[in-house]
């Protein structure tokens, strides 16, 4: 017995080293190697890369709800659309004009709404009258719109081919990352404060109401990010393509390595933002297992395992189960923000539940959820998958009815070939969910 324990503990304290190796070694076959199955080019495996660690931050942000409090977040793209706002509220150059035509009205009807929302709950502490606070409620709103109203107006008849929003603070991109945690965290805050009372199924169907309601603001209130006609020419934290081309110390700095300067450039770039992401996903994974291993952390992990027993010893579940919520929150919405900084561009009708919420869940299931590490693992992972997918499919499919011969049938096997990716991550969950139910990496 005691061999067949040594022999476990031994099995799994190399699996973790050993899936990331095989995960590497999938990057680098996608940097050198050119065939059918890998695009032998360093800027694809990076730009690959550079998603999955956004994508890792993401289910990190999303374990922390699940795995350390059992929390069924299914709103994670509202969260990492909150965090979008940020690089355009903060980085982008102010818009000429629009604070003129309506700033000091919009914000004065923000800090009328807040008033309202404190008298109301004052209100009802001191007097416990629902009509009073009803009539508060109603005063502060009709308020609201007499000021919000014409401050929108004019801020989107402000240039509206050009502009038409509020535009941003001028502050450096990095801020703005930490400003979208901000974000995502007082949506998290005002949410958990409605529906973390609620049973799970609820709580559930809460998080993906509100995930929705965020994404169809975003896409209607064009004075805050243009709406559906989008953001372009978001600051970026590191050097441009085009500048490094021409300059004259990269294009022989890169031609000593035997690339060309266009090649190397966007080889650099991606390597620059490859180390800033890895900067700040080693950060959050630093706090997130200290906070694990902690009291707190014990805490957490007994209330999500039993409620009854940790509120029969005194533990006030739902105002943890609202810290948690928002420290996840903050993780995500620190994600939205650095999605938008890579892309470069803010589209909100871009954020779909199958992509931002579904295939976040996916890896956390498959790396193993109260796992840190699995999170991480599952995330890389399935992002590499999804995006190989859609090239492996066609592949197979080709493979497949090449000895059919010409028909309707095989046409339709092929033009069906782009849509592998998604009977690709069904096959992956189930094939997880049987032979490995707790995860890749599962928790300890």
């Amino acid at each position: 017995m005691a061999t067949n324990r040594q022999a476990a503990s031994s099995s799994s304290r190399w699996r973790a080293p050993v899936l990331f190796a095989v995960l590497a070694m999938l990057f680098v076959l996608e940097g050198t190697v050119r065939n059918a199955m890998f695009s032998g080019s360093w800027n694809t495996s990076l730009a690959i890369l550079n998603m999955g660690l956004i994508s890792a931050i993401t289910a990190l942000g999303v374990n922390m709800q699940w795995g350390y409090a059992g929390l069924f977040n299914v709103g994670v793209v509202g969260f990492l659309a909150m965090g979008a706002l940020a690089p355009v509220l903060v980085s982008l150059p102010p818009v000429e004009g629009a604070w003129a035509a309506g700033g000091t009205r919009l914000m004065a009807a923000l800090l009328v709404g807040l008033g309202t929302l404190a008298m109301a709950k004052l209100a009802w502490t001191r007097t416990r009258s629902g009509l009073l606070t009803i009539v508060v409620l109603i005063a502060g709103f009709v308020a609201y719109r007499w000021l919000f109203d014409p401050a929108v107006v004019a801020i989107e008849a402000n240039n509206p081919a050009r502009h038409g929003n509020i535009g941003g603070l001028g502050l450096p991109v990095l801020l703005s990352w930490a400003v979208g945690g901000l974000f995502a965290a007082a949506a998290a805050w005002a949410i958990g404060k409605v529906a973390l009372g609620l049973r799970s199924d609820y709580l559930a169907i809460a998080t993906l109401g509100i995930g929705e309601i965020i994404v169809a603001v975003m896409k209607n209130e064009n004075w805050l990010a243009r709406g559906v006609m989008n953001i372009t020419a978001i600051p970026r934290p590191v050097a441009q393509e085009v500048d490094l081309q021409n300059n004259p110390d990269f294009v022989e700095f890169a031609s000593s390595w035997g690339f060309a300067a266009a090649e190397a450039s966007g080889i650099w770039v991606k390597l620059s933002y490859m180390s800033l992401f890895l900067v700040v996903l080693l950060v959050i994974i630093l706090l997130a297992e200290l906070a694990l291993k902690s009291p707190w952390g014990r805490m957490m992990r007994a209330i999500r395992d039993n409620e009854t027993a940790a509120e029969a010893m005194g533990k006030d579940v739902t105002r943890r189960h609202l810290q948690v919520f928002i420290l996840g929150s903050a993780v995500i919405g620190v994600a939205g923000a650095m999605m938008v900084t890579l892309d470069g561009l803010l589209a909100p009708t871009s954020y779909n539940p199958l992509r931002y919420t579904f295939l976040i869940w996916v890896m956390v299931i498959v790396g193993g959820s109260g796992n840190n590490w699995g999170a991480v693992l599952g995330a890389v992972t399935i992002w590499f998958l999804w995006i190989k997918a859609e090239v492996w499919g066609p592949a197979l499919f080709a493979l497949l009815t090449g000895p059919l011969p010409d028909s309707a049938f095989k046409s339709h096997l092929l033009d069906s070939a782009p849509h592998m990716r998604f009977i690709a991550m069904g096959l992956v969950l189930l094939l997880v969910l049987r032979f490995a139910p707790r995860g890749l990496l599962p928790e300890k």
